[in-house]
């Protein structure tokens, strides 16, 4: 096949392509979450105390690395295009499976980690490739659907995962490997570049790094605000993982099968609200309109989260918390029409690496309010602190993306 050298028009395959990527992308670092741990403990010996320090700081190296590679994969991606950076990644990202698969000791497995940080920052490209190919008015609808993809990737995941691992530990690598090669295979006969030779611009490590992201996003005054906003949010996502199995548990009693039942939810609700929603509420009401109605649904859900009394009334919170997933595309579709298409890459590199800040200490934190919260002697004992907290985040980024976005500040 010859090396597809302009940009095309918008192309059903191309983004039927990059939904898939991300899925597939997303699948495979979910299918692996459920059997890591234990994978580890295996390699200690079965000592519990030291896997679960372990399984931390694996986590928290993954996102140093998700940091530090998404501004590099974006601007390398403004510099020789959208196409090669994807392929490579997904290529690359198959292989480091493998090497976590046939891992004869921990720090091989440990290396695997590492590696598949930089490999998986690949997404942000995909974002760039999306706001590429998607009119200005249509791409909040086509984050939507990128949404869609995460929500799917990370349901059926730690499921697959589950399943996979109950055969054999290492079963959910060898999955993983064969879904990213796979994909690498099928995206280099159909996935067509995006980017235009005339439109790219040098590679420069000063714009490469996380500080270099930082310095573009605030000479982009309203883009500085929003993504300020984003990372509220990023870091209010991190209240699910970090609290919420032990919330339910502890608060309402449920069992894992509840548990379980109920994170499916979200994750349907999300992606219900993102692949059917957001397209229909933007043309009605506009971006502006819908992101900031997201972030104050979140904010409602959230607040229930906290003082629900009950089960039921926590479970009717959830699709309220589904809203906000309106926020995300809106806010991302607003973003790239304030930078030039040359730009795009290094856009979605800078929101990337605010996002593994995010993950980085947002567990630590909601985590650690939750534990206090529990803690806290009888005259002031409020479980759903965490939740609260979260609450308040994602109000407080509604206020600012808000005022970022008032027409008199972009008249």
């Amino acid at each position: 096949m010859s090396e597809p050298g302009t940009p095309q028009a918008p192309r059903r395959a191309a983004l039927t392509f990059i939904f898939v990527t991300v899925v597939l992308d997303m699948l495979a670092l979910g299918m692996v979450v459920p059997v890591l741990p234990h994978l580890i403990e295996d390699f200690l010996g079965g000592d519990i105390p030291r896997a679960a320090q372990l399984v931390g700081l694996f986590s928290t190296v993954w996102a140093v690395m998700q940091f530090f590679s998404m501004p590099v994969m974006g601007a390398l991606s403004d510099r020789f295009g959208r196409r090669p950076v994807i392929l490579l990644s997904n290529f690359g990202l198959g292989l480091d499976y493998v090497l976590m698969a046939l891992a004869p000791t921990l720090s091989w497995l440990f290396v695997g980690r590492l590696i598949s940080g930089v490999t998986a920052a690949s997404v942000s490209t995909s974002m760039a490739y999306v706001a590429d190919v998607t009119p200005p008015e249509r791409r909040a609808q086509s984050f939507g659907f990128v949404g869609v993809a995460f929500g799917v990737g990370f349901v059926l995941g730690p499921a697959i995962g589950g399943l996979l691992g109950s055969v054999d530990p290492r079963l959910p690598f060898w999955a993983a490997a064969c879904a990213s090669l796979l994909n690498a295979a099928y995206g280099f006969f159909i996935l067509p570049e995006s980017l235009a030779p005339e439109k790219r611009r040098a590679f420069e490590w000063r714009r490469a790094n996380p500080l270099g992201s930082l310095r573009f996003l605030r000479a982009h005054h309203e883009v500085f605000a929003l993504a300020g906003a984003a990372f509220l949010s990023s870091l209010t996502h991190a209240v699910l993982p970090a609290v919420f199995v032990l919330y339910a548990a502890y608060r309402y009693g449920w069992d894992e099968k509840a548990v379980g039942l109920a994170l499916a939810g979200v994750g349907i609700s999300s992606a219900l609200v993102q692949g059917a929603l957001v397209g229909p509420l933007v043309r009605r009401f506009g971006e502006r309109r819908v992101m900031i109605g997201g972030l104050l649904a979140g904010t409602a859900g959230f607040m229930l989260y906290a003082f629900a009394p009950t089960g039921l009334w926590f479970v009717a919170a959830i699709p309220i918390v589904g809203l906000w997933g309106l926020a995300g595309p809106t806010s991302q579709g607003i973003m790239t029409r304030a930078v030039g298409a040359s730009a795009q890459g290094e856009l979605q590199g800078a929101m990337g690496s605010l996002a593994g800040i995010a993950m980085m200490i947002g567990p630590t934190v909601f985590a650690t309010v939750f534990a206090w919260s529990i803690r806290h002697d009888a005259s002031w004992h409020v479980p759903g602190l965490a939740y609260a907290l979260a609450g308040l985040l994602v109000f407080a980024a509604a206020i600012i993306a808000a005022r970022a976005t008032r027409p008199q500040a972009t008249a």
